[in-house]
């Protein structure tokens, strides 16, 4: 008997007049299955999962059925199904409910009336398996972002579920412990039989090792097959979703390729090896130079101390960095290195009690708030609902400008005019992202702080994204953007910096800094490092390749 049976299910929000967010979706999920859920912001991904819970399912006009073991779902009680089917989302701090790791661990199963010595052997097991052992007692608000998700993961797998459903739950961890986490879900699913259903806009972790990939658009699902053959079905269609397939697959493609591509990194190296076996003739790109800094420069960071308590420990320690005008600056870095407190200080959201923030030369104590919020800076913070407060898009549009022109060509640049009569909470992530930049762009900065800009949004808005910033960049705006988007950085940046431990390591163009590092790298390089030098996106293995075949053919 399948877990899940979805039959002819479509659904509209209750705000969203009539627009389906789900039509005629038939899906089965069949026991132990390891399925990924792929499709833009906004297809009804995230919808669709909802579905699988009642507690969690949006308000709004439903028609169809969803079965679990063979039952409607709305006839299973509430405890059941907390149960039998785990549920981690997108935002950490969004499902913590206490104060303490141990007591996140125990609270399901307090829930769920579990004796208390079993409810303590599955805790201690738990923290064993996933590695919380270390940090077992500590307060959860001091957690990394990476832990947080870790804890979601571990206190849903200790009622001991029967199927796991994931959205988007690597979206704020950096790319080593998203692909830790990833691997622990697929450990989970291998070791345990668990039924795992992911939506995941990373691709390079999960699409391989999943046993089908489901594709969705525009509330209906489009593709469903084995990973081998959706990135064939895409490219033939001219799908906007191929540009979201792992980078060894968009490869073979853009190589002009034909059969069954290569799925992994270690198939995409063997197939490289087989097409170059006595090496590369043309080994690397015409090198990009250093932007030129310019004078003043948009940012200056001069021994820049932070910390957010008296006693406690600082978070910035003498950060230095000059960011010229007129460029796309990415700042990455592990979780909790202290990127976000530093666009925070560069905003003088916390004042630094130490060094100097200079912006266009002119310290920014010495801005007035006018000039400064107005045509000067702004932020697009990590979590986009802390800029929400109104109950249309249009509404929040409204309350940056009253140019009904210059809003509908903010919401063309950010593509929501489709839903600019929502409500901001009924949006997917990647809605809302897009929603909060508009709203964000509508100021328009002379310096734009991006915190996680590409979080949740698909691989087709991405390029629509890196656009509008080289759009701005071109009219002399500065883009400064914290990201664990590695591939972002390395194909859109024109400066990319490694926080670490409170401080700015080591600055370069994204060519010298991503073909330098060994694991803080893209899926690209290392598939094709030991042929190419330096080819740090997919873009630039392509077209190392085919000069190569071209040289092979003169």
């Amino acid at each position: 008997m399948a877990h899940f049976e979805i039959r002819d299910l479509s659904f509209s929000h209750a705000t969203a007049r009539g627009k389906e967010s789900l039509s005629h979706v038939d899906l089965t999920v069949e026991k132990g299955e390891y399925i990924v859920l792929c499709g833009r912001s906004g297809s009804g991904k995230t919808t669709l999962l909802r579905h699988l819970k009642t507690v969690l399912a949006p308000g709004g006009k439903k028609s169809g059925a969803v079965l679990f073991d063979g039952r409607p779902l709305e006839d299973i009680p509430v405890g059941e199904q907390a149960a039998k089917i785990g549920f981690v989302m997108q935002d950490p701090d969004d499902q913590i409910v206490t104060d303490k790791v141990w007591h996140e661990l125990a609270f399901g199963l307090e829930s769920l009336g579990v004796e208390p010595r079993a409810m303590r052997a599955r805790v201690a097991e738990m923290a064993c398996y996933f590695g919380i052992q270390d940090w077992f007692h500590r307060d959860v608000e001091y957690l990394s972002g990476g832990q947080k998700q870790l804890l979601n993961l571990a206190s849903v797998m200790a009622m001991q579920p029967e199927v796991l459903i994931l959205d988007e739950p690597t979206s704020q961890l950096d790319p080593i412990a998203a692909s830790d986490f990833l691997n622990t879900v697929r450990k989970i699913n291998i070791e345990l039989g668990t039924t795992v259903i992911l939506t995941e806009h990373r691709l390079e972790d999960i699409f391989p090792y999943a046993d089908r990939a489901v594709v969705m658009e525009g509330g209906r699902i489009i593709a469903d097959d084995v990973p081998g053959n959706i990135g064939a079905k895409l490219w033939a269609q001219k799908s906007e979703m191929f540009s979201a397939m792992p980078a060894p697959v968009r490869v073979f493609y853009g190589a002009d390729q034909q059969g069954s591509s290569p799925l992994t990194v270690r198939d995409g190296r063997t197939w490289l090896s087989r097409s170059f076996p006595e090496g590369a003739a043309i080994k690397a790109l015409p090198d990009v130079p250093l932007p030129l800094p310019g004078d003043p420069p948009a940012l200056s960071l001069k021994e820049v101390w932070f910390r957010y308590e008296k006693e406690g420990a600082d978070i910035l320690r003498g950060v230095n960095a000059e960011v010229p005008q007129g460029c796309i600056y990415g700042i990455v870095g592990g979780n909790g290195a202290g990127k976000s407190t530093a666009l925070k200080a560069i905003a003088g959201i916390v004042k630094p009690y130490r060094g100097k923030v200079k912006l266009f030369g002119k310290p920014i104590e010495k801005h007035k708030a006018a000039e400064l919020f107005h045509g000067g800076l702004a932020m697009l913070p990590q979590d986009p609902k802390s800029l929400f407060a109104a109950k249309t898009v249009r509404e929040e549009l409204l309350e940056m400008c009253k140019d009904e022109a210059k809003i509908a060509a903010a919401a063309e640049n950010c593509d929501i005019l489709t839903i600019l009569e929502s409500h901001p909470y009924d949006l997917s992530g990647g809605e809302q992202q897009r929603a909060a930049l508009a709203k964000v762009l509508l100021t328009e900065p002379k310096l734009l702080l991006l915190d996680e800009p590409t979080k949740g949004i698909d691989g087709f808005f991405k390029e629509k994204l890196a656009e509008i910033l080289k759009k701005l960049t071109a009219a002399g705006i500065t883009v400064i953007m914290v990201s664990h988007d590695v591939e972002f950085c390395a194909k859109h940046a024109d400066l990319v910096s490694m926080f670490f431990d409170g401080q700015i390591l080591t600055t370069d163009t994204p060519r010298h800094f991503f073909g330098g590092n060994s694991f803080y790298t893209t899926a690209a390089n290392r598939m094709s490092r030991h042929v190419f030098s330096m080819a740090v996106t997919a873009e630039d293995v392509v077209a190392l390749y085919r000069s190569n075949r071209e040289q092979a053919q003169k």
